[in-house]
C-alpha cells in the first residue's frame, strides 16, 4: 500500500503498549498499514501472538512483546524488543490501562495504585526509555501518549483514572519542552470510542451494546459527541509520528466518531484584583461580580443523545 510521502512511515517502528485489543490494536494496524514495523504488547500472550498475526496477514511487520507496564524493566524490555528486532525505535504509544472504578469513599488503596502505576507511571517509564534510545539515535522520533475525556474534565467515579489521565496530559506538554532540542515529539492523543472503559459510562453503554447487535451509531454520537469505533481514533496515531506533523507538539488531541478536536490547556478565565492582597470577607464580596461569574463546569458531556434502541 503506498502513502503520500509525509504520512509514509516506512523504515519507523514503533511500540504500542496495550495493544492486543481494542484502540491499542487499531492504532497498531493504523501504524503498520502507514508502514511502520510494530512491537505490540498485551498482558496475555495469546491475545498478543493473534494481534501480531492479524497484522501480518494484512502485510505489516510486527513483534509480540508480553509484559506489564508499569515498570523501569518491562519499559526497557519494550524498547529492547524493538531494537534487537527491527534495529531502532521511532514511535512510542503508550496506550496501556485499566479501570477499577470506585465512589471516593469506597475506593481502596489498591484500586488506586494499580491504576496509577498502569498509566501514570507506565507511561513515565515507557517515555523515559524510549526518550534515552531516541536521543542515541540522534534523529528525532514521536511520543504519542494516551490521554482521556475523564482526565480533561474528571468523571464520577473515575478518581485513579482521571487523576493518571490528567497527568498524563500534563507531561506531554512538559516533555514537549524538555525534548524539542532533540527534534522528539510529545503529544496526547485524547480518543473517544467504543471499548470496555467507555462502556462503564452509563450515557454510552446502551450505544456500545446496540453497536455491537450491527446497529449504526447516530450522528448525535459520531458528530455531537465525537464517539465512535476504535478504528474512527486510529489515524490520528500514524499522522502525529509522521512527517506531516514534524511542528505539532505539546497539544492535547481528540478524536472519535466523525470528530477530531485540540483541547485547550488550563488558563485563567477570569481575574479580580484588590488593592494591597486579599481577605476572605472582600473574596467573598468579590465573587458573585468577578471570578464567580464564571464557573467552570465539571464532567462529560453528554447533552442531547437520542434515545438507544
Amino acid at each position: 500500500m503506498s502513502h503520500p510521502s509525509s504520512v509514509d512511515l516506512t523504515g519507523k517502528v514503533a511500540v504500542v503498549t496495550g495493544s492486543g485489543r481494542g484502540l491499542g490494536l487499531a492504532y497498531a494496524t493504523a501504524l503498520a498499514a502507514a508502514g511502520a514495523a510494530v512491537v505490540v504488547n498485551d498482558l496475555d500472550a495469546a491475545v498478543a501472538r493473534r494481534a501480531v498475526a492479524t497484522l501480518a496477514e494484512a502485510g505489516g511487520k510486527a513483534v509480540a512483546e508480553t509484559v506489564a507496564v508499569g515498570t523501569a524493566e518491562a519499559a526497557d524490555r519494550l524498547v529492547a524488543r524493538a531494537v534487537d528486532t527491527f534495529g531502532r525505535l521511532d514511535v512510542l504509544v503508550t496506550n496501556a490501562g485499566i479501570l477499577r472504578d470506585r465512589m471516593l469513599w469506597k475506593m481502596t488503596d489498591d484500586d488506586f495504585d494499580s491504576v496509577v502505576t498502569t498509566h501514570l507511571r507506565g507511561t513515565f517509564t515507557c517515555a523515559r526509555a524510549a526518550a534515552v534510545r531516541m536521543r542515541a539515535q540522534g534523529e528525532g522520533g514521536s511520543l504519542v501518549l494516551v490521554g482521556s475525556p475523564a482526565g480533561q474534565r474528571g468523571n464520577v467515579g473515575q478518581t485513579n483514572y482521571a487523576a493518571a489521565k490528567a497527568g498524563i496530559a500534563a507531561m506531554a506538554r512538559t516533555w514537549s519542552m524538555e525534548l524539542a532540542r532533540s527534534g522528539i515529539t510529545v503529544n496526547a492523543v485524547v480518543p473517544v470510542a467504543a471499548t470496555a472503559m467507555t462502556e462503564t459510562i452509563p450515557a454510552f453503554a446502551p450505544y456500545v451494546e446496540a453497536m455491537r447487535r450491527g446497529e449504526p451509531l447516530p450522528d448525535a454520537l459520531r458528530k455531537g459527541e465525537g464517539f465512535g469505533t476504535p478504528e474512527d481514533c486510529a489515524a490520528l496515531v500514524p499522522f502525529l509520528a509522521s512527517d506531516a506533523a514534524r511542528g505539532i507538539t505539546g497539544q492535547c488531541l481528540g478524536i472519535g466518531g466523525d470528530k477530531l478536536a485540540l483541547w485547550s490547556h488550563p488558563q485563567e478565565v477570569a481575574t479580580a484584583y484588590a488593592d494591597g492582597g486579599w481577605t476572605p470577607e472582600t473574596i467573598a464580596a468579590a465573587w458573585p461580580t468577578s471570578v464567580g461569574r464564571t464557573p467552570q463546569t465539571v464532567g462529560i458531556p453528554t447533552p442531547g443523545l437520542p434515545e438507544a434502541r
